[in-house]
């Protein structure tokens, strides 16, 4: 199985776990996913908009949430979010890379900041730990009544890297930039998206004993329970992740 698809298999997001910090982050994509597509906020004329919608009710959101977040988004007093990104070290040289979604910068640096000082760690600059991430794309689609090997072969013209069958879905990934072209093959084919989204796989992993590993876990904590962070990205690898 290829790395992709063990990264996910290892490293379950722990920020999932909490139904209401897992609604604030959506509402947050959704915001952008309007904001990107020039305040365009019909899922229709709108992929990304399609994407995450489509991601709101494999978590369970409620419609009403949904149409409520789409509102604000529209809303010509609504705060103007920004994607800004950190990079970083963590305990005992763990690489740490850190995607936020913040209507205040000056916020969002200090606690970032303050997080790592906090737990051992140092905040570094833009393209200090990057280049040890890949950044892919991935869809998760039903896997009944279809061939994994078959879909690879179709949609390896389109940028599709790698395809892995995962419980009773199909996961499939490729490159950040083959995600437009990945999803309007399989829209265009009529496979109903179950999710979909972006990663950054670590080119290496770094194993860690116990002890270190929560010295590890504590920064890592800290940045996922803050209003701006949307998602945490390391290199660690230990036998605790595949709870994380």
């Amino acid at each position: 199985m290829g790395r992709a698809f063990e990264f996910r298999k290892e490293r379950k997001m722990k920020r999932w776990a909490a139904m209401s910090k897992t609604f604030a982050r959506l509402n947050k994509d959704i915001i952008l996913a309007i904001k990107e597509g020039g305040g365009i906020a019909e899922p229709d004329l709108n992929a990304r908009l399609r994407a995450v919608i489509q991601n709101c009710r494999a978590a369970n959101m409620p419609k009403d949430n949904i149409e409520r977040a789409i509102k604000k988004a529209t809303d010509k007093d609504a705060a103007d979010l920004k994607q800004v990104t950190f990079e970083g070290y963590g305990p005992h040289g763990i690489a740490v890379f850190v995607e936020t979604a913040t209507d205040n910068n000056n916020r969002t640096v200090a606690n970032v900041r303050s997080y790592f000082n906090k737990c051992n760690g140092s905040l570094g600059t833009t393209g200090s730990v990057e280049f040890m991430f890949s950044h892919v794309c991935h869809f998760k689609i039903g896997a009944e009544g279809r061939d994994a090997e078959e879909l690879e072969l179709e949609l390896i013209d389109f940028g599709a890297e790698e395809i892995g069958v995962d419980d009773d879905a199909i996961m499939i990934y490729g490159p950040f930039e083959s995600y437009g072209g990945i999803q309007k093959k399989l829209e265009e084919d009529g496979v109903e998206i179950v999710e979909s989204g972006f990663d950054r796989i670590p080119a290496t992993s770094k194993d860690l004993g116990s002890e270190e590993t929560a010295e590890v876990e504590k920064l890592i904590e800290k940045l996922e329970e803050d209003e701006d962070v949307q998602n945490v990205y390391h290199n660690m690898s230990s036998s605790t992740e595949e709870d994380a």
